[in-house]
């Protein structure tokens, strides 16, 4: 059996917000497997609601921009992160991460590589944000990336406050007939953190987890062996319902999904982003 070290306990604590004695017997039960653990823990319902996935959150912006194509648009996002967002909502910050964003854009990058590869004015953009680290002095990094292409792409960039840059922005991209919704659903994106688009979408090993999750919970339920299938059907589909964007209920009328926005507006979606700052490492 591996042995439950101390690492091991505050690792699980940190990511569930369980107790000590729930963590330890979880790990137990799970041979010091962490994944299988929390698994454990979830499907016993003994979560804390005060999970500390966000207390690691670094401060910066989001920086967007839209190119157009001879084959349509491409949105790109990019993740600037310091230290405290009284540096993230200086002007100087903000036309920063104005610079990055278009020298990422013209470079026309496709992966973090190619972001810190791309030439800027101080050479690549690794080194522009190395500079941007002794200028603030403070500690300057480049989070998440995102590029989306399509016929048409929209971007929504939300500020949690007045003062301060962007933190969150949604990108969708649609086919032409799906601009006339594509503001709306970029809100949607904003506001309800979809993991992906369609159903098919979610890989297989994530719907094998919360399968046996649904199981083991129902089964911990006392719930009858005969009606357990069921269950953890619905389970699923509550599941596929808040993190596949086409199958969430839309915020502004719940009678309807976004799938059904699409469906009436004769378009289709072809893919989306949502960045956060500081939210890269869940």
């Amino acid at each position: 059996m591996a042995k439950i070290t101390a690492a091991l306990i505050k690792e699980l604590r940190d990511a569930t917000g369980a107790g000590m004695m729930d963590v330890k017997k979880a790990l137990t039960e799970a041979e010091g497997d962490v994944a299988r653990a929390k698994e454990i823990i979830r499907a016993k319902g003994i979560q804390a609601a005060g999970k500390r996935e966000g207390r690691k959150a670094q401060e910066g912006l989001i920086a967007s921009t839209i190119a157009d194509t001879a084959d349509g648009q491409v949105a790109y996002a990019v993740e600037l992160n310091s230290e405290t967002d009284f540096v993230a909502k200086t002007p100087q910050f903000v036309e920063f991460g104005d610079e990055v964003v278009a020298d990422v854009a013209k470079a026309d990058a496709k992966t973090t590589e190619d972001v810190l590869k791309a030439a800027s004015k101080s050479g690549t953009v690794n080194e522009t944000i190395e500079e941007a680290g002794a200028l603030f002095h403070e500690h300057v990094k480049l989070g998440q990336f995102a590029r989306v292409a399509g016929p048409h792409v929209e971007i929504y960039a939300h500020h949690k406050s007045v003062e301060l840059p962007p933190s969150i922005v949604a990108v969708i991209a649609t086919d032409d007939a799906g601009a006339s919704i594509a503001h709306e659903v970029a809100l949607q994106i904003s506001a309800m953190s979809p993991k992906w688009l369609r159903r098919e979408d979610v890989p297989a090993d994530v719907v094998e987890t919360e399968t046996r999750v649904a199981t083991e919970k129902s089964q911990a339920e006392g719930k009858p062996e005969k009606i357990i299938p069921r269950i953890v059907e619905g389970r699923l589909n509550a599941f596929f319902k808040e993190t596949v964007l086409l199958e969430q209920e839309y915020v502004k009328d719940t009678s309807k999904t976004i799938g059904d926005l699409f469906k009436a507006a004769g378009a289709q979606a072809v893919g989306f982003a949502r960045l956060e700052v500081g939210k890269g490492d869940e």
